[in-house]
């Protein structure tokens, strides 16, 4: 008889029974905290779920297996509908409440499983008429803060009439020690006037620490305001850093400018958002083209720091590191989605990464500590201009691995071939127009630009499963013309003009729409597939021809893409694997939004903005709709 045997045997029969409840209580407490430290794979707390930007949720009750059931749990009207509006954001989800904004930027809690509303936030009551707004109004989401001591969670928001509003995310109500009455007027303290000019913020703030970090949109002519990432104190609003987009007179590479360029020039702004490396406290963004987009005689150089990817501390402001993927953009070739972090496998050791997605349909995948190219760059050569005085780079930057995920050149091999009538027809417009070249300038008879002002990549950026170091992205193939006429003392662009067929579909051979995977570790494109369809091509048995589409992808440990996007208003579950779509169901309007995905008391959540409208012009509509399993 063992020792711990005969001393049971010899004590009363409550005492037994008190240790084994005690040991089982234990037990019952420990379980419990391992489930609560683990309830955050439950929720999706920031719009990229990481800060990191990766948009991959450990969630797998949804599956291959079974993705295939998915049904409408619930659905909630915005109702702000109006007509070309639409939505953008994605929802962040916390504790079982979601935090959302709507098509005019109202701010909304919701019952994570049932859709019920908690509270709304509705910034235009009580507030002063701002008429200029940026990117006709569209925000693509929230920020949440928690106060170290946990007793308080603020919900931060940019708007595109340039405030940074501070609410309590129990109630709604603004932060009244948050700059004025819970909000903060960010057209003060700039150093010129932008009175006349249209400045705020499209995608949601980034917390770090005790800072809201902000990217500004700004108008895409001379003149525009500045496009300086700015931090602000998250508990009384006030500015803490501004990092110089375009450098000023004695900052490092201010010879990449005309002088004084920064007192009318905008641009070279992060308006696609941040990510951040939490542990490190570094900040990374990626920046757009430089004003004004399509006539860069006035603004000789390199332009820095647009168009570029760019590593600050997120303390500071301070930058790391730079690289730039255009030089002297003549395109409007934006950088349209901050990088997404990422640690591959590299000569068999494990390295820390960004991955940028560009408008031109390139993934450089940079060193996170140097912004040094992992599969090397090469210089491709650039055409000449016609136009007197300017002087387009040499050269542009080339990944050379992986290799482009869009079209680069429009030649007439290239031409639609969904009929020989939309064929000839574009033939014949392309004899009129410079086309076939690579990095081709802007003409006043109007260059067939390819992929296009929308992307390559667009604002939606990438996802990536860490475990396999896979990244996904949609991207589109989209030709437009590239025209520029005389203005004043120099020439300004025609407007954003589609080359299209008689018929009104895109004048190049499908696919025109791209779902991609790419291996991170190898610098490969695994798969593409095309993503969406038109039924009446269909009908006339074209092969599915992919369509122009906005919102991105998440990924999931269940190996499942989803993604809506497309023109065709349909919700998309794709094999993580290869690209097969496993599941499709028709939203009430476009999904022009990238989905979230959360489990609330155990199931599983799919949820998307079915707000339609925007760039693709379908039907407007105002409803969030989640899915799960029965």
């Amino acid at each position: 008889m063992n020792k711990t045997t005969s001393t049971l045997r010899r004590q009363p029969l409550r005492m037994i029974w008190r240790r084994w409840i005690t040991a089982i209580f234990g037990l019952a407490i420990l379980s419990a905290c391992r489930l609560a430290s683990a309830d955050t794979a439950s929720d999706w707390p920031n719009v990229f779920n990481d800060k990191g930007g990766m948009r991959f949720s450990t969630l797998d009750q949804v599956n291959r297996q079974n993705v295939s059931k998915l049904q409408v749990a619930w659905r909630y009207h915005t109702g702000d509908r109006k007509a070309g509006g639409t939505i953008e954001c994605t929802p962040v989800v916390i504790d079982g409440v979601m935090y959302l904004t709507t098509v005019t930027t109202r701010v909304v809690a919701l019952a994570a499983d049932t859709g019920k509303e908690i509270w709304h936030f509705d910034p235009h009551v009580g507030s002063p008429d701002h008429n200029l707004v940026i990117a006709n109004g569209v925000n693509r989401g929230i920020a949440i803060w928690n106060s170290p001591d946990g007793k308080s969670r603020r919900v931060l928001v940019g708007t595109t009439d340039a405030r940074l509003i501070c609410l309590d995310a129990k109630t709604g109500k603004p932060d009244a020690g948050f700059g004025t009455n819970g909000e903060v007027d960010l057209r003060n303290g700039l150093d010129r006037d932008i009175a006349n000019l249209p400045y705020g913020a499209t995608s949601a703030p980034m917390v770090f620490e005790n800072l809201v970090i902000l990217g500004f949109a700004n108008g895409e002519a001379t003149p525009a305001s500045p496009g300086d990432n700015r931090a602000f104190d998250v508990r009384t609003g006030k500015e803490v850093w501004r990092f110089h987009a375009i450098p000023r007179e004695g900052e490092e590479f201010a010879d990449t400018w005309p002088a004084g360029a920064w007192h009318r020039r905008g641009g070279a702004n992060a308006w696609g958002g941040l990510t951040l490396d939490e542990t490190k406290g570094v900040l990374y963004c990626a920046t757009g083209s430089a004003t004004s987009d399509f006539y860069g005689a006035d603004r000789p150089g390199d332009n820095l720091f647009s168009n570029c990817v760019i590593a600050s501390d997120a303390r500071t402001g301070k930058r790391l590191w730079h690289f730039q993927t255009v030089r002297h953009d003549l395109w409007d070739h934006d950088n349209p989605c901050p990088p997404v972090l990422a640690t591959i496998q590299f000569n068999g050791k494990p390295l820390d990464v960004v991955a940028q997605m560009t408008k031109t349909g390139y993934c450089f995948i940079l060193d996170r500590a140097t912004g040094k190219p992992v599969f090397g760059v090469k210089d491709e050569p650039a055409t000449p201009s016609d136009i007197p005085g300017e002087m387009p780079a040499a050269s542009q930057p080339v990944p050379i691995k992986p290799g482009p995920i869009s079209r680069q050149v429009f030649t007439d091999d290239d031409a639609t071939n969904i009929s020989p009538e939309s064929h000839d027809a574009v033939m014949k417009i392309l004899k009129e127009h410079p086309h076939g070249g690579v990095n081709m300038p802007p003409t006043l008879a109007g260059t067939i630009e390819i992929p296009g002002y929308h992307g390559g990549a667009t604002w939606a950026g990438a996802s990536v499963d860490p475990v396999h170091g896979l990244l996904y992205v949609n991207t589109n193939n989209i030709p437009f013309f590239c025209r520029i006429k005389p203005s004043g003392k120099g020439y300004t662009f025609t407007g954003y003009d589609y080359f299209n067929d008689p018929n009104g579909y895109p004048a190049v051979k499908p696919p025109w729409g791209l779902l991609n995977c790419i291996d991170l570790n190898k610098g490969e494109i695994l798969w593409q597939v095309p993503m969406g369809e038109y039924k009446a091509l269909a009908a006339k048995g074209v092969p599915i021809t992919g369509t122009e589409n906005f919102g991105g992808t998440i990924v999931t440990a269940g190996g499942i893409v989803f993604i809506g996007g497309s023109k065709d208003e349909n919700f998309h579950a794709y094999d993580a694997k290869d690209g097969k779509l496993l599941w499709q169901a028709p939203l009430p309007a476009g999904g022009y939004a990238t989905p979230c995905t959360y489990a609330v008391n155990g199931k599983q959540y799919i949820a998307i903005a079915a707000g339609g409208g925007g760039k693709q012009r379908t039907k407007s509509a105002d409803e969030y709709v989640a899915f799960a399993l029965p």
